[in-house]
């Protein structure tokens, strides 16, 4: 019998994909500090990075490709990388990396994982200057679509006409959020258009600058739930879960 598939929601863009017994981990924040920023909601425990089959990141932004956190992570561990980022990852020791561009594929276990396109300026970083932003098209008996860090754009509605879930990133990481980027309403357009069965919110509850939480921490708590009342009002035909960090749900 074969057991239940399931997302954990770990925090920020990190979410732990299992389907079909393959164990999928995005943009890899494991630390309680990033910079300025600190970690709210609940810390990633090791069961969060044991049996990875591999490792997606988006872009190299350094809330989603954070070295700390990277480098605890087995370096044999597959990774799944925008092109023209191997250089970057293979300076902090990965043995195996994947350049990935919108459209191709690589096959992790039971799952082929396909790079999409995503609307987000990627910054430069040293040894990736020309890495862009991608998301990622997961598809085994079920179909998970992780959106990285991205503003609307309307390819999205051709993603997957029968999709599953669409994990999306619904604001950042302080009390304001610039361009390229979903805010609640702009995340439930996407999902409005790609209309997935399910749908979660990610990007949101977990970061925020040191002691501002105190001051505005209604943009660290409500976006998710925004996100929700706006898409019901939208698309009343997707469901939404809202996750906390560190909460997982099924997807059978």
């Amino acid at each position: 019998m074969r057991t239940s598939d399931t997302i954990t929601y770990v925090g920020h863009g990190t979410v732990l994909i299992d389907v079909d017994g393959t164990r999928l981990l995005t943009d890899p924040i494991l630390r309680n500090r990033v910079g300025p920023l600190v970690r709210h909601g609940a810390r990633p425990g090791p069961e969060t990075t044991e049996g990875l089959d591999a490792v997606l990141v988006s872009h190299l932004h350094r809330d989603h490709a954070d070295l700390g956190s990277l480098r605890r992570l087995d370096r044999g561990v597959p990774l799944l990388v925008p092109a023209g980022a191997r250089e970057f990852f293979a300076r902090v020791g990965f043995e195996s990396i994947t350049e990935l561009a919108p459209g191709e594929s690589s096959r992790v276990g039971q799952l082929t994982v396909t790079a999409v396109d995503a609307h987000h300026d990627a910054g430069r970083r040293r040894f990736a200057k020309e890495a862009e932003a991608i998301g990622f098209l997961v598809n085994g008996s079920r179909s998970v679509y992780f959106a990285g860090d991205t503003e609307y754009f309307a390819g999205m509605s051709d993603l997957d006409p029968e999709l599953d879930l669409a994990l999306l990133p619904v604001w950042g990481w302080g009390p304001s959020l610039g361009a390229g980027h979903l805010d609640p309403a702009g995340a439930a357009r996407a999902a409005a258009a790609i209309s997935p069965r399910l749908a979660v919110p990610i990007h949101w509850g977990t970061l925020f600058p040191f002691g501002l939480d105190r001051f505005k921490d209604e943009r660290l708590r409500q976006p998710g739930h925004e996100f929700a009342e706006r898409l019901q009002e939208l698309a009343p035909h997707v469901e939404t879960r809202v996750l906390s960090p560190g909460e997982s749900t099924s997807l059978a």
